[in-house]
Formats: C-alpha cells, structure tokens, sequence
C-alpha cells in the first residue's frame, strides 16, 4: 500500500527499540516507553511549512503524531510543527 501524505503532513517510521539492557535482561514491550525518533518516508505538498525530506532522521513531540499500519508496519503521520529537529 502506498500513503502520501497530505499539505503540511509527515509519514514516518519509527525505530525500533532496543528490548535488551546492556546487562542482557530482556525488557517486555508493555514497558518499554516508546522512542521519539523517526525516519522519513514521505511528506506532504506543503513545501513551505516542511523543512525535511524523505530519510531524514527526525525527533518530534512524544505524543503527536496519528499511528497508522502500512504493509503490516507501524508508521506516524505527524504534523510538519510536531517534528522538533533533524538528527545528523
């Protein structure tokens, strides 16, 4: 299935998070807190509002953003506002 975001909007995948401590204790995903950076895998028309483009590493807000599935995948489209900063 393919998405394409809409005027100001942002499709991102997040990464995945690490389910072993360094030690080796294996944390379960209930308690786990989710991560807060992501890649970009599409954006929107909008091209005055985004400020990246697609396989930039981005932060964004911990709770913006609309979950969605794709291909069994799960990905966040997020408003161009709620990303915070590119990761280099």
């Amino acid at each position: 299935m393919k998405v394409k975001p809409l005027a100001d909007r942002v499709l991102v995948k997040q990464e995945k998070v690490e389910s072993k401590t360094a030690s080796g204790i294996i944390i379960p995903d209930t308690a786990q807190e989710k991560t807060q950076t992501a890649v970009v895998v599409a954006i929107g028309d909008d091209k005055e509002k985004i400020k990246v483009t697609v396989g930039q590493k981005v932060l964004f807000e911990k709770y913006g953003g609309t979950p969605v599935k794709i291909d069994g995948e799960d990905h966040l489209i997020l408003k161009a506002e709620d990303i915070m900063a590119v990761i280099s």
